[in-house]
């Protein structure tokens, strides 16, 4: 089941890259009776046209307005890429009419709490992001919910051939810490998801 953290607002902007997350959650929130717009990235790789044409597929079918932005700069020397690329995507974001909703989900909130551990200080994927007007409400839903969202009511999405590629710190941690964490405690997610819920309790009772 699709979980919400607070009272999404009647009208966002859906932050969309193709993927069966995001794909889901607009889907979602289309069937919710939210006003949607889109906002999707190119980051100019193989794989973005693809990702592009799914999406803007979907919000024709749908009549959703949609705008797009493109990645046009060089990466900074010593900036890695997964960091250039969230910056240009943030970037874009600080453009467009809030709020932006995105489709961050437990299995992000599990990645980042490792990743920031690993370098002494546990943290959770906020909330809110106020300087670019961004909510993250489905941080305790499990991404197999997003799945059997997009499977059971034919919702198009791509899979990023990228998220194979263990050179991208985030992809490594996803795809082998994880399973090792996981193994450690089996409980972890829910672990995961009461810390989460704690934490913004006052956005759950909102």
């Amino acid at each position: 089941m699709i979980k919400i953290l607070g009272k999404i607002p009647r009208e966002v902007t859906v932050a969309c890259s193709g993927g069966v997350d995001s794909m889901a959650v607009l889907d979602f929130l289309r069937k919710g009776k939210k006003k949607i717009t889109v906002a999707h990235f190119n980051h100019g790789t193989v794989y973005a046209r693809e990702a592009e044409d799914v999406v803007l597929s979907y919000c024709r079918r749908h009549h959703i307005p949609t705008i797009i932005g493109r990645l046009s700069k060089e990466r900074p020397p010593k900036t890695s890429v997964e960091e250039f690329w969230r910056n240009e995507r943030y970037e874009f974001f600080s453009g467009l009419k809030g709020p932006i909703v995105t489709a961050h989900h437990l299995g992000d909130v599990i990645e980042w709490w490792i990743f920031t551990a690993l370098h002494g200080n546990p943290r959770l994927i906020p909330y809110r992001r106020d300087d670019v007007d961004v909510i993250r409400p489905f941080l305790t839903t499990n991404k197999k919910c997003f799945y059997r969202w997009a499977n059971k009511s034919n919702v198009p999405y791509v899979e990023d051939p990228s998220n194979d590629d263990d050179s991208y710190m985030r992809n490594h941690i996803r795809n082998n810490m994880m399973k090792m964490a996981m193994k450690v405690n089996p409980g972890l997610a829910k672990t995961m998801i009461k810390k989460v819920e704690k934490e913004y309790a006052c956005i759950k009772e909102a």
